[in-house]
């Protein structure tokens, strides 16, 4: 029960994250460039890679597909999220949408934004140890 749960849980906003920047990649590119972290000449690989990445991961727990190692995979991309929100908080820019969820359902950048994606990592530490152990069979 506890792995299902968790699996819905980082799947289920997976799915939100990456459903949202793929249905306007400009408007994700757009958010990207307010970070000021890449050159622009990278902005649209990131973007599909970033959204590629995101489908993946969700349908690969969603499956629960050599599940421990999805959640391991998650955490990584979580924490580089919340890595990345540290680093622009710290450099004072001021983030009307995140893009966490692309441009539909702007999130502005606040002081406890990446306090969301470290919870992110602690489900998918959760989901990780849970299926490691094997304690239910979804």
């Amino acid at each position: 029960m506890l792995t299902w749960c968790c699996r819905l849980l980082v799947g289920g906003v997976l799915l939100a994250s990456a459903l949202g920047k793929s249905l306007d990649l400009r408007g994700f590119v757009d958010v990207l460039v307010t970070y000021r972290l890449f050159p622009d000449w990278s902005l649209w690989f990131l973007a599909f890679g970033i959204t590629g990445i995101e489908w993946g991961l969700t349908t690969w727990i969603l499956v629960g597909w050599q599940l421990p190692t999805g959640a391991l995979l998650a955490m990584m991309l979580n924490g580089l999220y919340a890595m990345g929100l540290i680093l622009t908080l710290l450099r004072g820019i001021d983030l009307p949408n995140c893009g966490c969820y692309g441009v539909f359902f702007p999130q502005p950048l606040r002081w406890y934004s990446p306090l969301e994606d470290l919870a992110l990592v602690g489900l998918g530490y959760v989901l990780y140890v849970s299926a490691k152990k094997g304690r239910d069979n979804s």
